[in-house]
C-alpha cells in the first residue's frame, strides 16, 4: 500500500501532514519531557511517528480509521502488536496504556475532536504531565489566551487550572493533502503544580461554562442561569416532602465586586474565589 492510497477522511477530521520539516519540529516538542513514553494520537500515514520513531523512545500510537491501520502495519512493523492500538481514543481507559506509568500525549490532532482530546486529557492529567501537538489555530489561540483577550473562553479556563499552555508556531495550510480551510498551530501544554483547586470542581466547572456562554455580560448577568439551576436542585427533594425550603434571595451575593466584571475579565484563580462564594451561598442556609 502506498501513502497515496490512504484517502483523507472528512467524517475523522483528517488531514494528513506532508511537509517533513513541520513533522520534525513537531516530533522534538516531546523533548520537553524527555524519559516518559509516548502516545501518539491519530497517526493517519506516520509523518509524525517516524520522527518519534527516531527517538529510540517507548512509542504507542492510537489509530481509527482502517486504511491508515492497514498502512501503518506494513510500514511501520515495529508498531506491530500491543503498539498499535485500534481503537477510538476518547473512548480508552489511559491508564492501562503504559501500565499506569505517566507519559506524553501528542499528535496531529484531528479538528473535529480536538476539545474533546483535551477534555479527556484533562480527566487523566495526573498521567500526562506533558502534551503537544497540532490543532486548529483558532482553538490553540483559545486555549493559550489570558484574561482580557477575546480568545479566551471555557476551555482556556478549565485546562489553565491544571496546564502551563505555550503556542509553540503556526502552520500555513499547504504543509497538509488535503489542505485545511484554516492555519494550523502547534502547541504544548505542561502540567503545573496544583493538586487541589480549592474549590469543588464540578462546581468550578458550572460557573466556568454558565458565565461564558452569555459572555458580554457582566458576570451578575451571565451567573443568574446558574442560581436558578441551584435554586430548583435544592427544590426538588423539598417538594418531594411537601415543604418549602429556605432559599437564599441572593441580593448580598449579587453584590459581590467580582460581578461588575466580565466573564473574559477573570483569571482562573478569581474563578476559583467566585466558586467557593457560590458554594457558601447555599451552605449558609
Amino acid at each position: 500500500m502506498r501513502r497515496r492510497d490512504v484517502k483523507a477522511k472528512k467524517s475523522l477530521g483528517q488531514h494528513f501532514l506532508t511537509d517533513i520539516s513541520i513533522a520534525r519540529r513537531i516530533a522534538d516538542t516531546v523533548d520537553a519531557a524527555p524519559f516518559l513514553p509516548v502516545l501518539e494520537v491519530g497517526p493517519g500515514t506516520g509523518a509524525l511517528t517516524e520522527h518519534l520513531i527516531a527517538k529510540g523512545r517507548e512509542l504507542h500510537v492510537v489509530e481509527l480509521d482502517r486504511e491508515s491501520i492497514a498502512y501503518l502495519r506494513e510500514h511501520f512493523p515495529m508498531l506491530r502488536g500491543e503498539r498499535l492500538i485500534e481503537g477510538d481514543f476518547l473512548r480508552m481507559d489511559l491508564s492501562q496504556i503504559f501500565n499506569g506509568k505517566p507519559f506524553v500525549l501528542t499528535g496531529n490532532y484531528p479538528y473535529n475532536i480536538s476539545s474533546q482530546i483535551f477534555f479527556k486529557m484533562l480527566e487523566y492529567r495526573d498521567l500526562i504531565p506533558c502534551c503537544t501537538g497540532m490543532i486548529q489555530r483558532e482553538v490553540a489561540l483559545r486555549l493559550c489566551s489570558g484574561p482580557g483577550n477575546r480568545d479566551y473562553g471555557i476551555l482556556s479556563v478549565i485546562l489553565q487550572a491544571w496546564y502551563d499552555t505555550e503556542y509553540l508556531f503556526t502552520v500555513e495550510e499547504n504543509a497538509f493533502n488535503p489542505p485545511p480551510k484554516v492555519k494550523s498551530a502547534v502547541v504544548r501544554f505542561t502540567r503545573n503544580s496544583v493538586t487541589d483547586l480549592g474549590c469543588d470542581e464540578h462546581l468550578f466547572r458550572r460557573v466556568v461554562k454558565t458565565t461564558f456562554n452569555q459572555r458580554r455580560k457582566m458576570m451578575r448577568g451571565s451567573i443568574r442561569p446558574l442560581l436558578a439551576q441551584l435554586d430548583n436542585e435544592r427544590l426538588a427533594p423539598t417538594q418531594q416532602e411537601a415543604s418549602l425550603p429556605n432559599l437564599p434571595d441572593h441580593t448580598a451575593f449579587l453584590s459581590l465586586s467580582i460581578l461588575t466584571r466580565r466573564p473574559e475579565q477573570l483569571s482562573v484563580q478569581d474563578f476559583i474565589d467566585l466558586t467557593n462564594a457560590v458554594e457558601r451561598e447555599y451552605t449558609q442556609y
